[in-house]
């Protein structure tokens, strides 16, 4: 069983590096927006709060999110490890959260920092865009359609682009995430689980790093 926290900005890669983990190792990925919806959607007690704190406009309290993932790390499909992504994002969710694996008799094997260089990561985050129709991926400098304005893979002609992927708002998400996250480095590095990879490098060779970490 391995478990591990992947920590990293919005468009770091996170996600891409996550499928891969849970392809090869059977690792499940455990995102608490998702397990959320999923809470709500399904009726749990822990949605029922969750769906109230919500439509009140309110954020979720720790307590509930952990009671989520324990209620999440009990099932079957988690039985080969998990890798949770978005949380922790302060040092008392991270105690929290190391609380509740010690109580299930599980504990965090690693902690996988991305490390990115801000400015060229606002440029990549920026610069996305997708088909409308097939939702292929292309961006303004490192992978435009071979033929200007025509998706390569199905031939449609309209494109779209999330609103929160210009660069004012990718620069606050950045900001955001350095000021959460600064804390969670030295505390797990303290338990000298933490390792920091080059989140700039080609995808391949995240990945080749990854699974040496994880051995």
């Amino acid at each position: 069983m391995t478990n591990l926290i992947l920590l990293g900005p919005p468009g770091a890669g996170k996600g891409t590096q996550a499928k891969r983990l849970e392809t090869k190792y059977g690792l499940v990925q455990l995102s608490t927006g998702d397990m959320l919806r999923a809470a709500v959607a399904a009726g749990t007690e822990t949605g029922k709060q969750a769906k109230e704190i919500m439509e009140r406009g309110d954020l979720v309290p720790d307590n509930i999110i952990i009671a989520m993932i324990a209620e999440r790390i009990d099932q079957p499909d988690v039985s080969s490890g998990f890798i949770l992504d978005g949380f922790p994002r302060t040092t008392a969710q991270a105690q929290a959260l190391d609380g509740l694996l010690k109580f299930k008799g599980r504990k965090l094997d690693h902690v996988i920092e991305l490390k990115v260089d801000d400015e060229a990561l606002v440029e990549r985050v920026s610069g996305r865009f997708s088909c409308a129709k097939c939702g292929a991926s292309y961006h303004d400098s490192f992978n435009r359609p071979k033929k200007e304005n025509v998706c390569d893979v199905c031939g449609a002609t309209e494109f779209k682009r999330r609103a929160d992927d210009n660069a004012e708002t990718v620069r606050q998400r950045l900001s955001a995430y350095h000021a959460q996250t600064a804390p969670l480095l030295p505390y797990y590095e303290a338990q000298g689980i933490l390792r920091s990879l080059d989140g700039m490098a080609e995808i391949d060779s995240i990945t080749d790093s990854m699974e040496k970490v994880l051995g």
